[in-house]
């Protein structure tokens, strides 16, 4: 009976495990799949006529190159599409918006993937003069649209999607033009020079995430890879690997400032609680080196600041990202 019970318990945790490993995989595969940017879908919104009334194009890296004429439908990604953008559809006020910042490039037979920092420009005489610093970034989880409001821009993407692996490294070909000087554009006063240098930003975060009785959102941080690109890279390098660090890295040789936990409100990552509520997530320490994560988060950005501030011209062109197990 006793052999039975502990077959069976067997039985149960074989499975178990079994739809583990098939969950990692299945993130990996969709992060894998997709990294390689070949494949294009282009979203075609006309904005509102107050502000000019042009049709511009939003890229997502999925699908085959059509032209879809999405008016103010906002995105819903395909099923296994767990990347996103920040190009993005805004309604403001009933003002239609749009902004992009990635784009696909031609690299040989295939694609890459432009990210660039850019000013973007809302003007209607006498009516709307706004200038905005704009980062671009790739980051895999999620960009609800449409925007409705320019307050609290963090709260705007969900960082990260549920993963219980242990990662090696993050795999890309890269190349980049940094170091142009950050510009803050809120739209809401004249653009201001800073006086110092940008830096483009590759993130990799493992976290263990709990919810307490309030729905506030807490995190453990599993596993850190953080590269501050300060220098150009003018030529391709192929299959540059970031290495994950597991457990507290503030001992480590490689660490720096910038790699520490999240506690600040403004730069801190969200995601939705079980209330249905968009919630910071708050990093409460650094988890034991063998603990299992929960979540994974993902972000490339052309600019390492606050939201708002870039180095104007910042461009990341990045290729055939995978995550290596």
């Amino acid at each position: 009976m006793r052999r039975t019970r502990f077959l069976v318990l067997s039985l149960i945790a074989t499975a178990l495990f079994s739809l583990d490993v098939n969950a990692q995989q299945s993130v990996v595969d969709a992060i894998n799949s997709y990294g390689n940017f070949d494949r294009w879908s282009i979203r075609e919104v006309k904005e509102s006529s107050i502000i000019g009334g042009a049709t511009k194009q939003l890229y997502e890296f999925y699908g085959n190159q059509e032209v879809t004429f999405t008016g103010k439908t906002p995105f819903e990604a395909p099923k296994g599409y767990i990347w996103r953008t920040n190009n993005v559809l805004a309604v403001v006020a009933g003002v239609v918006k749009t902004n992009n910042t990635v784009y696909p490039e031609k690299r040989g037979d295939g694609y890459c993937a432009r990210i660039e920092t850019h000013i973007e420009e809302v003007k209607a005489l006498g009516v709307i003069n706004m200038d905005v610093t704009c980062q671009g970034a790739l980051l895999v989880g999620a960009l609800p649209e449409p925007i409705t409001t320019t307050k609290d821009p963090m709260a705007k993407v969900l960082y990260g999607v549920p993963f219980t692996g242990r990662p090696q490294s993050i795999v890309m070909d890269i190349k980049a033009d940094v170091g142009h000087e950050v510009i803050r554009g809120t739209g809401f006063s004249k653009l201001k020079p800073m006086g110092y240098p940008d830096a483009a930003e590759i993130t990799v975060l493992l976290q263990k995430r709990w919810e307490d009785e309030d729905g506030q959102v807490h995190a453990l941080r599993v596993g850190t890879a953080i590269w501050r690109i300060s220098e150009d890279i003018p030529e391709w390098k192929n299959g540059h690997e970031l290495r994950i660090g597991y457990g507290d890295i503030t001992g480590e040789p490689y660490y720096q400032e910038y790699m520490g936990l999240k506690t600040d409100p403004v730069s801190a990552y969200h995601a939705i609680n079980s209330k249905g509520r968009n919630v910071i997530i708050q990093e409460d320490g650094w988890a034991a080196a063998d603990e299992e994560p929960t979540h994974m988060i993902i972000v490339i950005i052309s600019s390492c600041g606050n939201a708002f501030y870039g180095g104007v011209g910042n461009t990341l062109w990045v290729d055939n990202v995978k995550v290596v197990m």
